[in-house]
Protein backbone atom coordinates (compact mmCIF):
# COMPACT_ATOMS: atom_id res chain seq x y z
CA UNK A 1 0.00 0.00 0.00
CA UNK A 2 1.55 3.54 -1.11
CA UNK A 3 1.36 6.16 1.33
CA UNK A 4 1.94 9.90 0.46
CA UNK A 5 2.21 10.97 3.60
CA UNK A 6 -0.59 10.02 5.86
CA UNK A 7 -2.84 9.26 2.35
CA UNK A 8 -3.76 5.58 1.47
CA UNK A 9 -3.37 5.60 -2.10
CA UNK A 10 -3.55 2.11 -2.74
CA UNK A 11 -1.19 -0.45 -4.09
CA UNK A 12 0.16 0.91 -7.38
CA UNK A 13 -1.71 3.72 -7.92
CA UNK A 14 -2.44 5.42 -11.23
CA UNK A 15 -1.80 9.35 -11.21
CA UNK A 16 -3.09 11.65 -13.49
CA UNK A 17 -0.39 14.01 -14.39
CA UNK A 18 -0.49 17.27 -14.25
CA UNK A 19 -0.69 18.99 -17.22
CA UNK A 20 -1.25 22.78 -18.59
CA UNK A 21 -5.07 23.41 -20.22
CA UNK A 22 -5.47 19.74 -19.47
CA UNK A 23 -5.91 18.86 -15.95
CA UNK A 24 -8.73 21.22 -15.14
CA UNK A 25 -11.51 20.64 -12.92
CA UNK A 26 -13.52 19.25 -15.37
CA UNK A 27 -11.37 16.47 -16.92
CA UNK A 28 -10.14 15.60 -13.52
CA UNK A 29 -13.74 14.90 -12.45
CA UNK A 30 -13.89 12.57 -15.32
CA UNK A 31 -10.26 10.78 -14.81
CA UNK A 32 -11.75 10.28 -11.10
CA UNK A 33 -14.49 8.64 -12.65
CA UNK A 34 -13.18 6.48 -14.44
CA UNK A 35 -10.64 5.05 -11.84
CA UNK A 36 -7.78 7.52 -11.36
CA UNK A 37 -6.65 7.33 -7.90
CA UNK A 38 -4.70 10.74 -7.42
CA UNK A 39 -5.32 13.73 -9.53
CA UNK A 40 -3.21 17.12 -9.65
CA UNK A 41 -4.08 20.32 -11.11
CA UNK A 42 -2.59 22.17 -13.94
CA UNK A 43 0.78 23.84 -12.56
CA UNK A 44 0.25 27.04 -11.62
CA UNK A 45 3.42 29.90 -11.10
CA UNK A 46 3.64 30.88 -7.71
CA UNK A 47 4.48 34.33 -9.03
CA UNK A 48 1.00 34.42 -10.85
CA UNK A 49 -0.50 33.34 -7.31
CA UNK A 50 0.84 36.39 -5.21
CA UNK A 51 0.03 38.56 -7.88
CA UNK A 52 -3.41 37.61 -7.78
CA UNK A 53 -3.26 36.76 -11.41
CA UNK A 54 -6.83 35.58 -12.30
CA UNK A 55 -5.51 32.67 -14.20
CA UNK A 56 -3.36 31.30 -11.72
CA UNK A 57 -5.66 31.47 -9.23
CA UNK A 58 -8.81 30.00 -11.58
CA UNK A 59 -6.76 26.66 -11.06
CA UNK A 60 -7.12 26.84 -7.01
CA UNK A 61 -10.47 25.40 -8.42
CA UNK A 62 -10.84 22.00 -6.39
CA UNK A 63 -14.19 19.75 -5.46
CA UNK A 64 -14.69 17.05 -3.09
CA UNK A 65 -15.30 14.56 -5.25
CA UNK A 66 -11.34 14.45 -6.79
CA UNK A 67 -10.19 13.98 -3.40
CA UNK A 68 -7.22 13.28 -3.07
CA UNK A 69 -6.23 15.74 -5.00
CA UNK A 70 -3.16 17.90 -5.47
CA UNK A 71 -2.42 21.22 -6.50
CA UNK A 72 1.12 21.55 -8.31
CA UNK A 73 2.89 24.90 -8.33
CA UNK A 74 5.96 25.98 -9.67
CA UNK A 75 8.77 28.91 -9.60
CA UNK A 76 12.31 29.80 -8.50
CA UNK A 77 12.22 32.29 -5.63
CA UNK A 78 11.83 30.93 -2.35
CA UNK A 79 9.49 33.95 -1.06
CA UNK A 80 7.34 34.04 -3.70
CA UNK A 81 7.13 29.81 -3.51
CA UNK A 82 6.59 30.10 0.46
CA UNK A 83 4.11 32.89 -0.12
CA UNK A 84 2.28 30.84 -2.86
CA UNK A 85 1.99 28.15 -0.05
CA UNK A 86 -0.30 30.14 1.95
CA UNK A 87 -2.29 30.67 -0.50
CA UNK A 88 -2.68 27.34 -2.11
CA UNK A 89 -3.07 25.86 1.85
CA UNK A 90 -6.71 28.14 1.62
CA UNK A 91 -8.11 25.98 -1.09
CA UNK A 92 -7.98 22.81 1.06
CA UNK A 93 -5.59 20.38 -1.17
CA UNK A 94 -4.24 17.35 0.33
CA UNK A 95 -1.22 17.11 -1.40
CA UNK A 96 1.08 20.38 -2.77
CA UNK A 97 3.23 19.28 -4.95
CA UNK A 98 6.46 21.46 -6.98
CA UNK A 99 6.91 20.99 -10.65
CA UNK A 100 10.74 20.40 -10.84
CA UNK A 101 9.92 19.13 -14.82
CA UNK A 102 8.32 21.29 -16.97
CA UNK A 103 10.35 21.28 -19.83
CA UNK A 104 8.69 24.74 -21.26
CA UNK A 105 11.39 27.78 -22.93
CA UNK A 106 9.71 30.25 -20.87
CA UNK A 107 9.62 28.45 -17.38
CA UNK A 108 12.94 27.19 -17.70
CA UNK A 109 14.73 30.44 -18.60
CA UNK A 110 13.55 32.00 -14.87
CA UNK A 111 15.29 28.79 -13.52
CA UNK A 112 11.67 27.17 -12.51
CA UNK A 113 10.10 23.83 -13.61
CA UNK A 114 12.89 21.53 -15.25
CA UNK A 115 15.52 24.56 -15.37
CA UNK A 116 16.41 24.30 -11.59
CA UNK A 117 18.07 20.85 -12.45
CA UNK A 118 20.97 22.82 -13.13
CA UNK A 119 20.72 23.83 -9.47
CA UNK A 120 20.52 21.10 -7.13
CA UNK A 121 20.92 22.56 -3.97
CA UNK A 122 18.62 25.12 -4.89
CA UNK A 123 16.49 22.42 -5.80
CA UNK A 124 16.72 20.75 -2.20
CA UNK A 125 16.81 23.74 -0.30
CA UNK A 126 13.26 25.10 -1.77
CA UNK A 127 12.25 21.98 -1.22
CA UNK A 128 13.10 21.48 2.73
CA UNK A 129 11.79 25.26 2.92
CA UNK A 130 8.17 24.57 2.02
CA UNK A 131 7.85 21.21 3.72
CA UNK A 132 8.35 23.20 6.84
CA UNK A 133 6.11 25.87 5.80
CA UNK A 134 3.20 23.88 5.72
CA UNK A 135 1.59 20.90 7.18
CA UNK A 136 0.58 19.46 4.24
CA UNK A 137 2.91 16.38 2.38
CA UNK A 138 4.78 17.76 -0.38
CA UNK A 139 5.61 15.89 -3.21
CA UNK A 140 8.09 16.70 -5.90
CA UNK A 141 7.74 15.81 -9.76
CA UNK A 142 10.81 16.23 -11.93
CA UNK A 143 12.72 14.76 -14.76
CA UNK A 144 16.04 12.34 -14.59
CA UNK A 145 17.94 15.62 -14.89
CA UNK A 146 18.94 18.58 -17.15
CA UNK A 147 20.24 16.64 -20.08
CA UNK A 148 22.85 12.98 -20.31
CA UNK A 149 25.57 13.95 -18.85
CA UNK A 150 24.34 15.27 -15.62
CA UNK A 151 21.85 12.59 -14.58
CA UNK A 152 21.92 12.43 -10.70
CA UNK A 153 18.35 11.45 -9.85
CA UNK A 154 19.17 8.43 -7.32
CA UNK A 155 21.21 11.33 -5.54
CA UNK A 156 18.42 13.81 -6.03
CA UNK A 157 15.84 11.86 -4.81
CA UNK A 158 17.32 10.70 -2.00
CA UNK A 159 18.45 14.28 -0.70
CA UNK A 160 14.92 15.72 -1.34
CA UNK A 161 13.33 12.72 1.08
CA UNK A 162 15.92 13.41 3.26
CA UNK A 163 14.26 17.32 3.50
CA UNK A 164 10.93 15.56 3.76
CA UNK A 165 9.61 14.85 0.10
CA UNK A 166 6.95 12.97 0.45
CA UNK A 167 6.74 10.81 -2.71
CA UNK A 168 8.23 11.77 -5.79
CA UNK A 169 7.38 10.92 -9.70
CA UNK A 170 10.33 11.18 -12.22
CA UNK A 171 9.20 11.40 -15.95
CA UNK A 172 11.88 9.23 -17.67
CA UNK A 173 13.93 11.67 -19.73
CA UNK A 174 15.52 14.78 -19.40
CA UNK A 175 14.93 18.42 -20.22
CA UNK A 176 17.23 18.39 -23.22
CA UNK A 177 15.13 15.45 -24.75
CA UNK A 178 11.67 17.75 -24.04
CA UNK A 179 9.04 14.93 -25.60
CA UNK A 180 11.43 13.20 -27.97
CA UNK A 181 12.75 9.56 -28.10
CA UNK A 182 11.81 7.32 -25.15
CA UNK A 183 11.42 7.43 -21.72
CA UNK A 184 13.89 5.48 -19.75
CA UNK A 185 12.56 3.78 -16.82
CA UNK A 186 15.91 2.29 -15.86
CA UNK A 187 17.26 5.34 -13.87
CA UNK A 188 13.62 5.47 -11.81
CA UNK A 189 13.84 2.18 -10.48
CA UNK A 190 17.76 2.79 -9.70
CA UNK A 191 15.93 5.32 -7.19
CA UNK A 192 13.28 2.66 -6.06
CA UNK A 193 16.04 0.07 -5.70
CA UNK A 194 18.11 2.40 -3.57
CA UNK A 195 17.97 0.87 -0.03
CA UNK A 196 17.79 4.15 1.31
CA UNK A 197 14.69 5.53 -0.18
CA UNK A 198 11.54 5.01 1.84
CA UNK A 199 8.85 7.23 0.43
CA UNK A 200 6.80 6.18 -2.97
CA UNK A 201 8.61 6.45 -6.45
CA UNK A 202 6.06 6.79 -9.23
CA UNK A 203 6.64 6.32 -12.73
CA UNK A 204 5.90 8.74 -15.46
CA UNK A 205 6.84 8.79 -18.95
CA UNK A 206 5.00 6.75 -21.91
CA UNK A 207 2.66 4.96 -20.12
CA UNK A 208 0.43 4.41 -22.74
CA UNK A 209 -0.82 0.96 -22.40
CA UNK A 210 -2.57 -1.14 -19.84
CA UNK A 211 1.10 -3.52 -20.96
CA UNK A 212 3.11 -0.46 -20.46
CA UNK A 213 1.68 0.04 -17.24
CA UNK A 214 2.13 -3.86 -16.08
CA UNK A 215 6.04 -3.68 -17.09
CA UNK A 216 6.61 -0.43 -14.87
CA UNK A 217 5.32 -2.33 -11.86
CA UNK A 218 6.33 -6.08 -12.39
CA UNK A 219 9.77 -5.71 -13.65
CA UNK A 220 10.82 -1.96 -12.57
CA UNK A 221 8.79 -2.31 -9.29
CA UNK A 222 8.42 1.12 -9.34
CA UNK A 223 5.11 1.74 -6.61
CA UNK A 224 3.00 3.32 -8.84
CA UNK A 225 2.44 4.54 -12.70
CA UNK A 226 1.10 8.64 -13.40
CA UNK A 227 -0.25 8.92 -16.27
CA UNK A 228 -0.65 11.98 -18.83
CA UNK A 229 -0.88 12.28 -22.79
CA UNK A 230 -2.58 8.46 -22.74
CA UNK A 231 -5.92 9.78 -20.77
CA UNK A 232 -6.23 13.41 -23.22
CA UNK A 233 -9.80 12.55 -24.55
CA UNK A 234 -9.71 9.18 -23.39
CA UNK A 235 -10.49 9.09 -19.41
CA UNK A 236 -11.32 5.85 -19.28
CA UNK A 237 -7.60 4.68 -19.53
CA UNK A 238 -7.49 3.94 -15.92
CA UNK A 239 -9.52 1.52 -15.72
CA UNK A 240 -8.57 -0.12 -18.89
CA UNK A 241 -5.16 -0.30 -16.83
CA UNK A 242 -7.02 -1.73 -13.58
CA UNK A 243 -9.30 -4.37 -15.51
CA UNK A 244 -6.20 -5.60 -17.20
CA UNK A 245 -4.26 -5.70 -13.51
CA UNK A 246 -7.25 -7.87 -12.43
CA UNK A 247 -7.81 -9.91 -15.45
CA UNK A 248 -5.26 -9.91 -17.94
CA UNK A 249 -7.40 -9.30 -20.49
CA UNK A 250 -8.35 -5.75 -22.37
CA UNK A 251 -11.57 -4.24 -21.16
CA UNK A 252 -13.91 -3.41 -24.14
CA UNK A 253 -13.56 0.46 -25.18
CA UNK A 254 -16.18 2.66 -24.77
CA UNK A 255 -18.48 2.32 -27.64
CA UNK A 256 -19.60 5.41 -29.81
CA UNK A 257 -22.67 5.97 -27.12
CA UNK A 258 -20.32 6.44 -24.48
CA UNK A 259 -17.84 8.18 -25.88
CA UNK A 260 -20.21 10.82 -27.47
CA UNK A 261 -21.71 11.22 -23.89
CA UNK A 262 -18.42 11.76 -21.92
CA UNK A 263 -17.79 14.53 -24.46
CA UNK A 264 -21.39 16.12 -24.38
CA UNK A 265 -20.06 16.14 -20.63
CA UNK A 266 -16.78 17.40 -21.00
CA UNK A 267 -18.01 20.13 -22.49
CA UNK A 268 -20.96 21.14 -20.49
CA UNK A 269 -18.86 21.38 -17.41
CA UNK A 270 -16.01 23.25 -18.86
CA UNK A 271 -18.17 25.56 -20.02
CA UNK A 272 -19.91 25.91 -16.53
CA UNK A 273 -16.19 26.02 -14.96
CA UNK A 274 -14.60 28.52 -17.64
CA UNK A 275 -17.39 30.43 -19.71
CA UNK A 276 -18.31 29.65 -22.86
CA UNK A 277 -15.34 31.30 -25.11
CA UNK A 278 -12.55 29.35 -23.26
CA UNK A 279 -14.88 26.17 -22.14
CA UNK A 280 -15.41 25.57 -25.73
CA UNK A 281 -11.09 26.41 -27.22
CA UNK A 282 -9.82 23.85 -24.22
CA UNK A 283 -12.26 20.98 -24.74
CA UNK A 284 -11.11 21.04 -28.65
CA UNK A 285 -7.74 18.90 -27.83
CA UNK A 286 -9.92 16.30 -26.34
CA UNK A 287 -11.43 15.53 -29.38
CA UNK A 288 -9.07 13.58 -31.27
CA UNK A 289 -8.20 10.83 -28.72
CA UNK A 290 -12.61 10.52 -27.77
CA UNK A 291 -13.09 9.64 -31.56
CA UNK A 292 -9.59 7.99 -32.07
CA UNK A 293 -9.42 4.99 -34.64
CA UNK A 294 -12.96 5.69 -36.16
CA UNK A 295 -12.84 5.42 -39.61
CA UNK A 296 -14.35 8.25 -42.10
CA UNK A 297 -14.54 10.40 -38.60
CA UNK A 298 -11.87 13.62 -39.86
CA UNK A 299 -14.93 15.75 -41.11
CA UNK A 300 -16.59 15.57 -37.84
CA UNK A 301 -13.62 16.14 -35.87
CA UNK A 302 -12.66 18.86 -37.91
CA UNK A 303 -15.98 20.64 -37.44
CA UNK A 304 -15.70 19.78 -33.53
CA UNK A 305 -12.38 21.58 -33.06
CA UNK A 306 -13.18 24.84 -35.76
CA UNK A 307 -17.35 25.41 -34.23
CA UNK A 308 -17.84 27.96 -31.71
CA UNK A 309 -21.33 27.71 -30.46
CA UNK A 310 -22.29 25.04 -27.89
CA UNK A 311 -25.06 24.40 -29.54
CA UNK A 312 -23.84 23.30 -32.74
CA UNK A 313 -21.01 21.38 -31.07
CA UNK A 314 -23.78 19.15 -28.88
CA UNK A 315 -25.44 18.97 -32.68
CA UNK A 316 -22.25 17.52 -34.37
CA UNK A 317 -21.69 15.35 -31.38
CA UNK A 318 -25.28 13.72 -31.83
CA UNK A 319 -24.50 13.24 -35.57
CA UNK A 320 -22.07 10.98 -34.90
CA UNK A 321 -23.69 9.23 -32.43
CA UNK A 322 -26.13 8.41 -35.16
CA UNK A 323 -23.45 8.03 -38.12
CA UNK A 324 -21.36 5.40 -36.14
CA UNK A 325 -23.62 3.88 -33.99
CA UNK A 326 -22.80 0.41 -35.25
CA UNK A 327 -19.50 1.26 -35.38
CA UNK A 328 -17.42 -1.67 -33.29
CA UNK A 329 -13.33 -1.05 -32.66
Amino acid sequence: MAKIGDIDVGDFPLLLAPMEDVSDPPFRALCKEQGADVVYTEFISSEGLIRDAAKSVMKLDIYEKERPVGIQIFGANLDSMLRSVEIVEASKPDIIDINFGCPVKKVVSKGAGAGILKDIDLMVKLTEAMVKHTHLPVTVKTRLGWDHDSIRIVEVAERLQDVGCASIAIHGRTRAQLYKGEADWKPIAEVKNNPRMHIPVFGNGDVDSPERAVEMRDKYGLDGAMIGRASIGYPWFFNEVKHFFETGTHKAPPTIAERVAVAKRHLEMSIDWKGEKLGVVETRRHYTNYFKGIRDIKPYRQRLVTTDAPEDLYGILEEIAEKFATYTF
